[in-house]
């Protein structure tokens, strides 16, 4: 161990109940805050963007192709378009592609023992694989779908069953309204109720047989509202999106989710901007700590600084004494915000302390992403920004006189 290193290891471990142990304390524990405080936002703003993204995934997809209307809003109904066979082996063919399933929606009236809803009834065929949206489910079961004709049956979201005092088992009468202004209605019962936390679809989304919507249309069996696709990388969404809209017939279009529900990923990626002012916060915060600290304690050991210089020792020597015990105040207070952060994540991951309202976040507890490379970029980037910094009050005392240095009270 050199000479520099062998000193600041001394000063900044020293037992001695003297004002720079407090300082040293101090700037350690202020660290430790800065650092906790970077590695729980980006776990928590990364969690609560991967959980509302997700929801909204697996419940539409992640790419939505169907008949190319550029000025209808995602929540009409779809003009039907023909199943084709080009257009499914192209899809089936696309290695980036995990699944591909057909969808329809229709407008209607649900009628409860005292009171009515609207609701845009959502259509899926038999292959419709309902792991996607399990988690939704609150009580009941999906739908069963019958092996001729089409099912009676229909998953109502909570806030639905709620307002129209329903339970599972329940009878409703639903109501459609035809494009001629004709009315038809039918007997159908809740198979089960879900609910997804996302406002937008619990106070507007239940799920039926296509069939059911094809056969109020007046569809053939052939016609359906569009598919939804699911990719096996989501980082590829849109590189897939756009692969299909280069291949896709005129009469096709393809949309990535993001593009249908965009005030929901628009609101999401504000909170990007969350991290990188937290972020610019907590690095502020730890340099000027770690600048006041060092000040502190170079004015403390004035008297040290001039002895030193006295005795021979040059000016670079002595800098590089308050830059290893800067260095050592930084290390500890990274390792201990480190050890403090991931402990509150873990302790969230596993116990789920931290509500939310989930009427207000969609989500009921915050939820835990992080990965080793934000760890990594977080005590990297917090090291050799304050380590850099600490360059500032050393400079002082590069120019500190030996002999008035002794003087100095």
């Amino acid at each position: 161990m050199n000479v520099s290193a062998f000193i600041a290891k001394r000063v900044a471990l020293n037992r001695q109940h003297s004002f720079s142990r407090f300082i040293i304390r101090l700037a350690i524990a202020a660290t430790v805050i800065s650092v906790a405080a970077m590695l729980l936002t980006v776990a928590f703003t990364n969690g609560f963007q991967y959980a509302i993204s997700q929801k909204v995934f697996s419940f539409w997809g992640n790419i939505r192709v169907q008949r190319y209307e550029p000025d209808k809003v995602s929540i009409a109904e779809e003009t039907p378009i023909q199943v084709n066979d080009t257009v499914l082996n192209l899809l089936h063919s696309n290695k980036n592609i995990k699944s591909i399933q057909a969808f329809g929606t229709k407008n209607a009236i649900v009628k409860g023992p005292e009171s009515i809803e609207g609701v845009l009834l959502k259509g899926v065929e038999k292959s419709y694989d309902f792991s996607n949206v399990n988690t939704f489910l609150k009580s009941g079961r999906w739908i069963n779908f019958p092996d001729t004709g089409y099912s009676n049956e229909i998953n109502l979201s909570a806030y639905t069953a709620n307002q129209l005092k329903l339970k599972v088992n329940d009878k409703v009468f639903v109501y459609f309204i035809q494009t001629d202004g004709s009315r038809r209605v039918r007997q159908m019962t809740v198979a089960g109720i879900f609910k997804t936390g996302i406002e937008d679809y619990d106070k507007l989304i239940a799920v039926c047989d296509l069939a059911l919507i094809q056969r109020l249309n007046n569809w053939n069996k052939n016609e359906i509202g569009g598919y939804e696709i699911f990719v096996k990388d989501i980082s590829k969404i849109d590189s897939v999106n756009n692969e299909m809209l280069r291949e896709l017939p005129q009469e096709w279009n393809s949309r990535t989710i993001m593009d249908v529900y965009q005030n929901i990923f628009d609101w999401l990626n504000l909170q990007d901007k969350t991290i990188a002012i937290v972020i610019i916060i907590m690095t502020i915060v730890a340099i000027l700590n770690l600048i006041t600290c060092l000040l502190i304690l170079a004015l403390e050991r004035t008297h040290m600084v001039g002895i030193l210089k006295a005795i021979g020792a040059r000016d670079s020597t002595v800098q590089r004494i308050f830059l290893y015990h800067g260095a050592i105040i930084t290390v500890s207070g990274i390792m201990l915000g480190n050890i403090f952060g991931l402990l509150i994540c873990w302790l969230q991951q596993k116990y789920g302390f931290i509500t939310l309202p989930e009427e207000s976040y969609f989500i009921s507890k915050a939820i835990v992403k992080l990965e080793w490379w934000h760890v990594a970029l977080i005590n990297a980037g917090t090291f050799i920004t304050c380590f850099l910094t600490l360059i500032i009050p050393t400079i002082i005392i590069r120019k500190m006189q030996p002999v008035k240095a002794i003087r100095f009270r």
